[in-house]
């Protein structure tokens, strides 16, 4: 190097606004590197294979190189696969799409920086798998978002099969050439050291939430809440998240006490196929309130604005080692987090008092909690962050400082 100022580059395949939370902490995780390391040199290779338009604008970088890749697979590659793979548990789909990015990624001159991030998003860890063979991958930090293979997640459906355990195959030879891991989740950290026998310690670098990197201006589908204390949930219902225990739970505080059923609504906005069926199974409630998905900046502005309590679901087993990407954006907005979790996970790991949580199978519990947290917000109590100073700039920074030296 011929001078001291830090040179990253950053290899990332979401910085989408909506539709998926990998874009959002991706886009949080570059605000927030560029926060730490003011005078830094931060580049980015972005390998998407969508056609949105991203605000690129809005990331404080310095350069931006930007490819679309095609998932298209070829007819023949198709055809053949449907032998191949039973033969040989290697899908030739998946190796054809991982082939389009490495062809991009070996191009990269990647000896001019001091570190190198990879970055990947979905269940197929493309950009990650691309590295294979690459001799960009003993210099790379790799980013584990979920468990890999899927079956590993504990909100999965996925069988233990035979091409599962080669992806374990291929990934565990990524691990053990790369320059090292990384998880946003202490738990899923000490998962993956172990399931891939790794003598390198996966570190832990927990999602963030940085607003300067978004186009917040949208309020037009904004809903003003009704009621003196609005509850609101934003998202999907995928993975294992159960809402109708929640909502069960809710009912009963509606129930046992006026003043909730009074001066209190919940207010559902649902990007899933469960919005149709609790529309229509809480209709007759009229403090319960079902409405579609909005845009990125409406569903900010509106939460952060209109809601007084900001519920967190995941699923509904007794473990989760991951930490959903919605807690950062959660804990940064002026509402009281509620979170539903298993009685064993990441984030009742980092929370600080057991009366922001209640276990996501248990109905009493969940009622519990949420009655007092209702109680409180009705006699005006401050919000108080459930995380501390978890997701503080400091605390990134001693978290990024201990990855790179």
């Amino acid at each position: 190097m011929l001078s001291n100022t830090l040179k990253f580059l950053i290899i990332v395949q979401d910085l989408r606004v909506s539709g998926t939370s990998e874009g959002i902490v991706s886009r949080s995780f570059i605000a927030n590197l560029r926060k730490a390391y003011p005078e830094s040199i931060i580049d980015l290779f972005y390998v998407k294979s969508h056609s949105t338009n991203d605000d690129l604008k809005l990331l404080n970088v310095n350069s931006i190189e930007e490819h679309t890749i095609s998932k298209t697979i070829p007819f023949t590659t198709r055809w053949i696969n449907k032998i191949y793979w039973r033969l040989f548990h290697r899908s030739l789909k998946e190796l054809h799409i991982q082939n389009n990015y490495k062809k991009l990624i070996e191009k990269i001159n990647y000896k001019s920086y001091n570190h190198v991030f990879v970055r990947s998003s979905g269940l197929e860890y493309e950009t990650i798998l691309a590295c294979h063979d690459l001799p960009i991958l003993n210099e790379a930090i790799i980013n584990f978002h979920d468990p890999y293979p899927n079956f590993w997640d504990t909100g999965s459906n996925v069988a233990l099969e035979s091409l599962e355990l080669f992806r374990l195959k291929r990934m565990k030879y990524i691990v053990d050439h790369s320059k090292l891991c990384i998880t946003p989740s202490s738990y899923l950290s000490k998962d993956m050291t172990l399931l891939y026998g790794s003598s390198k310690v996966f570190k832990t670098l927990p999602h963030q939430f940085n607003k300067t990197v978004f186009n917040l201006e949208d309020h037009s589908s904004v809903r003003k809440k009704e009621k003196k204390c609005s509850i609101c949930y934003h998202g999907t219902l995928q993975l294992g998240r159960d809402m109708d225990i929640v909502l069960e739970a809710y009912l009963n505080c509606i129930n046992r006490n006026d003043d909730i059923k009074r001066d209190t609504e919940f207010v559902l906005r649902l990007k899933s196929n469960q919005y149709g069926r609790l529309k229509e199974k809480y209709k007759a409630f009229s403090n319960i309130i079902v409405l579609e998905a909005s845009s990125f900046s409406n569903s900010y502005n509106e939460q952060n604005e209109q809601s007084d309590v900001v519920v967190v679901l995941e699923n509904n087993l007794k473990y989760s080692n991951i930490l959903p990407g919605k807690i950062p954006a959660a804990d940064a907005i002026n509402s009281q987090v509620f979170n539903v979790c298993p009685e064993e996970s990441e984030t009742r790991h980092i929370t600080t008092s057991s009366k922001f949580i209640a276990t996501s199978n248990d109905k009493y519990d969940i009622t519990n909690k949420l009655e007092q947290l209702l109680i409180n917000q009705l006699q005006n109590r401050d919000v108080i962050s459930p995380f501390g100073d978890y997701f503080s700039d400091k605390k990134f920074k001693e978290h990024i400082d201990n990855i790179i030296n």
